[in-house]
């Protein structure tokens, strides 16, 4: 037994979800698997959040962040499941998405297709952009015998709190 498997489930009927029985029995009913024990005995022997816990919540396939083979540890396994996206948030987020999309193309015309724009005899192609004069002189751009001595650029002193001399 590896040091991060999984524990043997106590028995759900002893869980009382409370004012959460109804939801917990329709997302039951939604994903067709009966709801996994939401904790499991931690390092010291209390209780902490399972993950399988976490991923049926999240309406994923048994053992997609659980599974043995992935060989991740309990707190891996809540990190990914913490920074995952729910299935169905995400086919949500995209029929929105593809409706908006659908929505802005009805009132653009896509039947013409767009030639690429040539420059004209005048507007000769150039490798760059032509460069603009300075508009001002920053350190970076002065020259070296321009910018302030080193010792303009001393470290801060660091303060004491209320006892520091400088307060006195």
């Amino acid at each position: 037994m590896t040091a991060h498997a999984r524990p043997a489930e106590p028995d759900r009927s002893a869980v009382d979800w409370g004012e959460y029985a109804a939801a917990v029995h329709r997302w039951e009913t939604i994903t067709g698997r009966r709801a996994p024990y939401p904790t499991q005995p931690g390092r010291h022997g209390r209780p902490v959040l399972a993950p399988i816990f976490v991923e049926w919540l999240m309406g994923l396939p048994p053992g997609w962040v659980t599974a043995e083979h992935l060989d991740l540890p309990r707190t891996g396994q809540l990190r990914v499941l913490g920074n995952g996206v729910m299935p169905q948030q995400a086919a949500h987020a995209l029929a929105q998405l593809l409706d908006d999309l659908t929505e802005l193309g009805h009132h653009l015309d896509f039947t013409t297709p767009r030639q690429p724009q040539r420059p004209s005899a005048r507007q000769a192609p150039s490798a760059r952009p032509a460069r603009r004069a300075p508009t001002g002189t920053s350190r970076r751009q002065r020259p070296a015998a321009t910018r302030p001595p080193s010792a303009a650029r001393r470290p801060r002193a660091r303060t004491q709190g209320p006892a520091d001399s400088r307060t006195r």
